[in-house]
């Protein structure tokens, strides 16, 4: 809350240029947040809830806002950073845990992007990299200028899904296999392979866009697609009339985050408004509410939802109140950590819509994947985390969405 005005009593100009001053000072935005905080070269070591002591250290660093990793079966990883660079971090998920940032980065990436929701998105592996180094990759591309946009210039987006095959240092006969239509309004997009081998894409309906309950528009949904872009068959809207063949579910926000648990599910995780941040067990042909139900507020604090439980509308696996901007998730199957193992991780940007407090969350979840309890971990880092992933040596990895981007390694230690 912004402080009140001292008023001062004294004469004439005095108290007329006091009041003044104050005036000013109330219209002005708090100071929220603490200082930015560096990350420090030396590991951070937590002491956790049933896992006993973790340490925290700096994979790499350098990365300029880096919003997804995949690892490769080498252990090296790939990160997209939203200006539209694909990097190479060598032998991060190694033995040798010898991490380097390749200074060059992968070519073969089509456009770079300036517009403030644009940019490189997600990238994701072929089921079946290994035989055709496929390597499939999200961003907004950009269209005409928007007349009378505020800020001016703004373009519009379209939500598109590319793939090449990766070379050692480029990516190759690279193919645009779907877009959306175009938009005066985007958001971030995730992908992830199902184990039906299936193409699942999230895509954001922001800010009361009523597109989001359109089944002719493919933003605020869940797509499914074929591994060469085309809609899955079976997709509950593929006999409709008007309506996209590729839609899977609609009446999403803004997902930032998709995985699939070993049993087959697909979790998303998508932003409330102010508050309401879910994790949603994705079904077929499932109405997930935006923008008419939602646990959310408007940002000045007003309701938008006087009753967030309707007939027809899914409820969120996890809810998050308040807001934990939530970014990638997945679910820990490794065994170097076997006290988090079935654990749903949640990365978070800020917390309460306070800047400089992300973190991530671990959920436990039963074998009906229901919550039983969660923990909140890395908030003394005060980072916004982006995107969390395991890695092939069993190890848990997130990154960090700054200016000077992280990659961080957690594992356990010895209190």
């Amino acid at each position: 809350m912004i402080g009140g005005i001292s008023w001062v009593r004294a004469a004439g100009c005095a108290a007329s240029l006091s009041l003044l001053a104050g005036a000013a000072n109330s219209q002005q935005q708090p100071d929220l947040g603490v200082a930015p905080v560096k990350l420090r070269d030396q590991p951070y070591v937590f002491d956790t809830a049933e896992q006993h002591g973790i340490s925290v250290s700096v994979a790499v660093r350098g990365l300029a806002h880096p919003f997804s990793f995949a690892f490769l079966p080498n252990g090296d990883a790939l990160v997209a950073e939203r200006s539209g660079s694909l990097r190479l971090v060598h032998g991060v998920a190694t033995a040798s845990q010898d991490d380097k940032l390749d200074p060059t980065p992968i070519a073969g990436i089509p456009e770079r992007h300036a517009q403030r929701t644009s940019g490189l998105h997600d990238i994701a592996l072929h089921p079946q990299f290994a035989q055709n180094s496929l390597v499939y990759f999200s961003y907004n591309k950009l269209g005409e200028v928007i007349p009378d946009s505020t800020p001016p210039g703004r373009r519009q987006s379209a939500i598109t899904v590319q793939r090449g095959r990766l070379t050692s240092t480029a990516l190759t006969n690279v193919q645009e296999i779907f877009t959306g239509e175009w938009s005066t309004g985007s958001s971030g997009s995730r992908l992830a392979f199902g184990t039906d081998g299936l193409l699942y894409v999230s895509t954001g309906a922001p800010f009361g866009m009523t597109t989001a309950q359109d089944p002719g528009s493919v933003y605020g949904k869940i797509l499914r697609l074929r591994d060469d872009g085309k809609p899955a068959a079976d997709n509950p809207f593929a006999t409709q009339a008007q309506a996209r063949a590729e839609v899977f579910t609609l009446g999403h926000r803004d997902q930032l985050g998709l995985t699939v648990h070993p049993n087959g599910s697909v979790l998303a995780a998508e932003h409330g408004p102010n508050g309401g941040d879910e994790v949603n067990l994705i079904l077929p042909g499932r109405n997930y509410g935006w923008p008419t139900w939602t646990y959310g507020r408007n940002y000045d604090g007003t309701r938008l939802s006087a009753m967030p439980i309707v007939d027809g509308i899914e409820q969120p696996l996890v809810l998050f109140l308040p807001s934990i901007a939530p970014t990638g998730i997945t679910i820990y199957t490794g065994d170097k950590i076997p006290a988090w193992r079935g654990n749903l991780f949640v990365g978070s940007a800020r917390i309460g819509e306070i800047p400089r407090t992300g973190g991530l969350e671990r959920v436990v979840l039963n074998d009906t994947l229901g919550e039983t309890r969660r923990e909140r971990l890395l908030g003394a880092l005060h980072q916004r985390i982006r995107d969390v992933r395991q890695g092939p040596d069993g190890l848990l990895y997130v990154i960090t969405d700054e200016d000077d981007g992280a990659l961080l390694r957690i594992e356990p230690t010895p209190l």
